[in-house]
């Protein structure tokens, strides 16, 4: 065999109908659409129209409720911990998200880590996490290490004390 007899397999390319060609074409004035109707219009999307009847997507029963407002955390047990540091994958005493994700244990979590308490912990390490089960900082702590939880201020928070210091700007410099 040589390259310039290479060729696919027979019926393995397929030219595409070309619709509206003529008569002759077999696919010509109408092109495929059958006569009159709202689907041989162009611009038609009926997607999921049942001729009147209730649609199935709105006869089915809806579930749950997603909350738009909810912290997106990644994971992470004792468990697994111990394990990463006993194999090396995580070293050093002082554990964050960029760490742990770093060893490949916090995948995701946009708002940050939530230490839970699933499996031991034998090692003394230091943890800064966006949240901590009870039992996980009880954990921690027995084993000789701390749990330091930063606290977030909420951005209404931060606004009025930005509003509060501009004021007190004013103010004094109307009295000086």
């Amino acid at each position: 065999m040589k390259l310039n007899e290479l060729n696919d397999n027979q019926g393995a390319r397929h030219r595409r109908m070309r619709i509206g060609r003529g008569i002759g074409s077999g696919k010509g004035k109408t092109g495929g659409r059958g006569v009159k109707g709202q689907k041989s219009r162009e611009g038609v999307s009926i997607k999921g129209f049942e001729g009147g009847q209730m649609p199935l997507h709105m006869r089915l029963p809806k579930r749950g409720f997603n909350n738009i407002f909810a912290k997106d955390y990644a994971e992470v047990n004792l468990g697994e911990i111990q394990k990463a540091v006993d194999s090396g994958k995580l070293t050093g005493t002082d554990i964050d998200h960029a760490a742990l994700k770093a060893a490949g244990l916090a995948r995701g979590g946009k708002d940050g880590v939530r230490l839970l308490g699933k499996g031991s912990l034998t090692a003394k390490l230091n943890f800064t996490v966006a949240g901590v089960s009870a039992g996980a900082r009880e954990a921690v702590e027995k084993a000789g290490g701390s749990v330091t939880v930063p606290e977030i201020v909420p951005a209404a928070e931060k606004h009025k004390a930005k509003h509060r210091t501009a004021q007190a700007a004013a103010k004094a410099a109307k009295q000086g």
